[in-house]
């Protein structure tokens, strides 16, 4: 099976997923246990992917810059900052890194 074939499956799958999720009843939905059971997915699923995307390069884990900026963002959320300062304290530990030699 050539490449394009995997990506049109893929966006098929992707595609019946949302679909799917139209056809789930109002009164599932309603349900608080759901609710609470969905947020929580989601924010599961962003801090993996965050956490992905820091450490992998490849297929290999990396130690660089990208763990500074997180851990930077990171204290800044716990000290309750706006997001934007967040994005620019994460933007930044990253920069400063990479200028002292640690890419």
């Amino acid at each position: 099976m050539n490449l394009w074939l995997w990506i049109g499956l893929a966006c098929a799958l992707a595609y019946l997923t949302k679909l799917v999720g139209y056809f789930v009843p109002a009164k599932l939905l309603e349900n608080p246990r759901i609710t609470h059971i969905a947020g929580t997915m989601t924010i599961g699923l962003l801090a993996s992917l965050t956490v992905v995307n820091a450490v992998a390069s490849g297929q290999a884990v990396v130690l660089d810059a990208r763990i500074g900026a997180l851990m930077a963002a990171a204290v800044a959320l716990w000290l309750r900052a706006p997001f934007l300062v967040v994005v620019i304290s994460g933007a930044g530990a990253a920069a400063l890194l990479r200028l002292l030699g640690w890419s």
